[in-house]
């Protein structure tokens, strides 16, 4: 299928920053993703959840769960804008590869942790794992993605005003303006995860009774699609209540994709970029929901803060997450000695704040089990270190 002129081009692309030659059968993005999927980060992410622990039941969504509906929501925008699917799908599957165990409280806990020693969030350290932590090549450390997948991935949240001094530098080495807005393809795969973690969180906390269908009736967009649903209900079928909830997640998500969809065609047409650069330097984004729909999905972000992201039970197992990564992270930084081995020495090797950021590096590779396993393994006497 051919592509828009304003999608990112093949022909256009701006390498990598250790040159390799094409591969005769795939595009720089085709391969990019590849790399993605056969990345250590990515198959860590079966074993992080979004909100529930991974112990807690076995059909939560986890982080790469999450990411595959994110690319398949993504690539299907991408195919109607008529821009690069491949390089859309790729940045849907990278996006959360720097994320923690137990979520965003263990971000939080290490960020707190990391504070006074360069900092920590999940976006610096998506960076830091496909350039610096994957470790698979000869020639160089990280997967040696393209330019314009490095770009989708810093800037998935948008121009990068106050960039951490790791962002920083990776973008000055590859020539990228921080200031731009990223590409349609980056766009549309950052909107896809707003897509599908609102519809998706939904989903779970429904499924776990920590939010009821009644509870749903008032909501924009989510309300309409259930009361459209009721109707097709049959008073004999003993699994109700989850045919409505999946009827009613799927006509959610078709109808953020599709106001996504027709508001950015509106906003394409309106800018009528020539290029992939036009749209960089647009100043605003170009993928983007009406304004409708915009605050009708600031409503739905606003209910799931309220109802379940806050919720006590969530709160509770938060809280206790969050003070496991504290510990952990606090026992090997008082004591590199006890990390394992090729940690150890990266540690031993470092000064002070080198070496508390190998710790955060170790810690944000763990999945929630090993997380668990490995806070036992330092505080508990009666299991083996």
């Amino acid at each position: 299928m051919s592509i828009a002129s304003y999608a990112v081009q093949t022909g256009a692309a701006r390498g990598r920053l250790y040159p390799e030659p094409e591969a005769p059968t795939r595009t720089p993005w085709q391969r990019d993703r590849d790399r993605v999927l056969h990345s250590a980060g990515f198959r860590t992410l079966q074993y992080k959840t979004q909100v529930f622990v991974n112990h807690e039941g076995d059909f939560f969504r986890t982080r790469l769960t999450h990411s595959l509906e994110v690319a398949q929501i993504a690539r299907s925008i991408a195919r109607s804008l008529a821009v690069d699917e491949d390089l859309t799908e790729t940045l849907a599957l990278a996006h959360d590869l720097g994320h923690t165990p137990f979520g965003h409280a263990g971000e939080d806990a290490l960020a707190a942790a990391m504070r006074d020693w360069g900092g920590f969030d999940h976006n610096t350290q998506t960076l830091r794992q496909v350039t610096k932590l994957e470790r698979r090549y000869f020639a160089f450390d990280g997967l040696n993605l393209t330019w314009e997948t490095l770009e989708g991935l810093v800037k998935h949240n948008g121009p990068v005003d106050h960039p951490t001094g790791y962002i920083a530098d990776y973008a000055d080495r590859m020539g990228q303006d921080l200031g731009q807005y990223a590409s349609v393809e980056a766009q549309v795969a950052a909107m896809s995860d707003d897509i599908a973690y609102h519809a998706h969180d939904l989903d779970d906390g429904l499924r776990a009774g920590l939010l009821h269908l009644s509870d749903l009736v008032d909501l924009p967009v989510v309300g309409p699609a259930l009361a459209q649903v009721r109707g097709l209900a049959g008073a004999a079928d003993l699994d109700v209540d989850a045919r409505l909830r999946h009827e009613t997640i799927r006509r959610v998500i078709n109808a953020l994709a599709v106001d996504l969809r027709e508001q950015t065609r509106r906003n394409l047409d309106e800018l009528a970029p020539a290029s992939a650069d036009d749209v960089r330097r647009a100043g605003r984004p170009v993928v983007a929901y009406s304004a409708p729909m915009a605050r009708d999905n600031g409503a739905i972000r606003t209910f799931l803060y309220a109802r379940l992201y806050r919720h006590w039970r969530v709160n509770r197992m938060t809280r206790k997450a969050r003070m496991a990564v504290e510990s952990i992270f606090s026992i090997l930084a008082q004591d590199v000695s006890l990390l394992p081995d090729g940690w150890r020495q990266q540690a031993q090797a470092a000064d002070p704040a080198g070496a508390r950021r190998v710790v955060a590096d170790y810690i944000a590779g763990m999945t929630d089990r090993f997380a668990m396993e490995e806070h036992r393994r330092l505080t508990d006497l009666s299991v083996p270190g």
